[in-house]
């Protein structure tokens, strides 16, 4: 399995002082997250989209640009790339761009987002979501899979021989997770073409993520790519770790209470019992997690979110350390034990090559 840690780049401001970051701090403080998360061992790092205030990640691909050559291991995605939003012309580009410099280690998630007023910003209709997901990842496939390609849709303007360069990476596109919290339609999309399917639970019942998680690997099958059990599948989630979960507790409650997206709703132990939310000790977080394939299956991909809502920068990199440290190597160590010898590896640009060569 690959670990690791996302960001969604919000600036909110510390309850216990009122300060919050400026942008140019929070850049700062997530490539230097980043950087510590390939220290720490883990072997993922993902930045999300967003094009309005309080975020900082309206161009997650500079900001990965510069992480890339900061770092020489980890493997850098996003969480997620606004598929609806965005030119699968420009996406196409971009990505071949990143994974050139990269030397392989992206792949990208994508996603229609969660902010309604950015797609009249970008001069599309909401109501067109799904069905701009669809066309444009058809033909962000082709940019990637064909030199030379023609093209019409609903859209956007015609292609006529158009060739996308630079051209992928050893003719081998970036490996692509659709992610989704609420919608089968995009379950069904991965199916269809065999990609990953990531399921961002951490707002989620179990209830809703399984049944999410078993349309995606019912249509896998039926779309011949393999047993439902070989799907590739991705999980999210958010951790606050102490050596004392009472500790943690104490410390992450502020922060809850006062986030725009947790708080002035259900409390914190009931967010934690209802949602993926683990707030405690380490091993605490282990056993939560290895509950995770119990609810769902064996999976290739766990993202933590450990960083904003106003949290120090001291902190994010405590959770960090306690990953790598502790969290992580009895994950690697437990999942291993039980996978079935036939569950596939998470995907990478080198096993993706091989697979081309077979």
């Amino acid at each position: 399995m690959h670990f690791g840690i996302f960001t969604v780049g919000d600036i909110s401001p510390d309850p216990a002082t009122g300060r919050a970051p400026t942008e140019h701090e929070r850049m700062k403080r997530m490539i230097e997250t980043a950087i510590r998360a390939e220290e720490a061992g883990l072997d993922v790092f993902a930045m999300g989209e967003h094009h309005n205030p309080p975020f900082v990640t309206s161009s997650p691909t500079t900001l990965l640009g510069y992480i890339v050559a900061r770092t020489s291991k980890i493997l850098l995605s996003t969480s997620t790339t606004l598929i609806t939003t965005n030119d699968p012309v420009k996406i196409a580009e971009d990505f071949a761009t990143l994974q050139h410099l990269a030397d392989g280690r992206v792949d990208l998630m994508m996603g229609r987002g969660n902010t309604g007023p950015v797609y009249p910003w970008f001069g599309k209709d909401i109501r067109d979501g799904i069905s701009l997901a669809v066309e444009n990842y058809a033909l962000l496939r082709r940019l990637w899979r064909e030199d030379v390609v023609d093209w019409q849709g609903r859209f956007r303007t015609p292609l006529q021989s158009f060739t996308s360069t630079p051209r992928p990476l050893d003719g081998v596109p970036p490996f692509v997770w659709h992610g989704s919290i609420r919608s089968p339609e995009i379950a069904e999309q991965a199916a269809y073409y065999g990609d990953g399917f990531f399921h961002n639970n951490i707002f989620w019942p179990k209830e809703h993520t399984r049944r999410m998680i078993d349309l995606y690997r019912t249509r896998f099958e039926f779309y011949g790519h393999g047993p439902a059990d070989q799907a590739i599948v991705g999980l999210g989630g958010q951790v606050y770790m102490r050596r004392k979960s009472q500790d943690a507790i104490a410390e992450f409650r502020p922060f809850f209470d006062n986030s725009p997206v947790y708080g002035h709703g259900p409390s914190l132990e009931e967010t934690m019992e209802q949602t993926p939310l683990s707030v405690g000790s380490p091993q605490q977080i282990i056993d939560r997690t290895l509950q995770f394939r119990e609810d769902f299956g064996d999976y290739q991909r766990q993202l933590f979110n450990v960083d904003g809502m106003g949290l120090p920068h001291e902190a994010v990199l405590d959770q960090i350390e306690f990953l790598g440290e502790e969290v992580v190597p009895v994950l690697r160590k437990e999942f291993a034990a039980s996978r079935p010898a036939h569950i596939p590896d998470p995907p990478t640009h080198e096993s993706l090559k091989a697979a081309v060569a077979r």
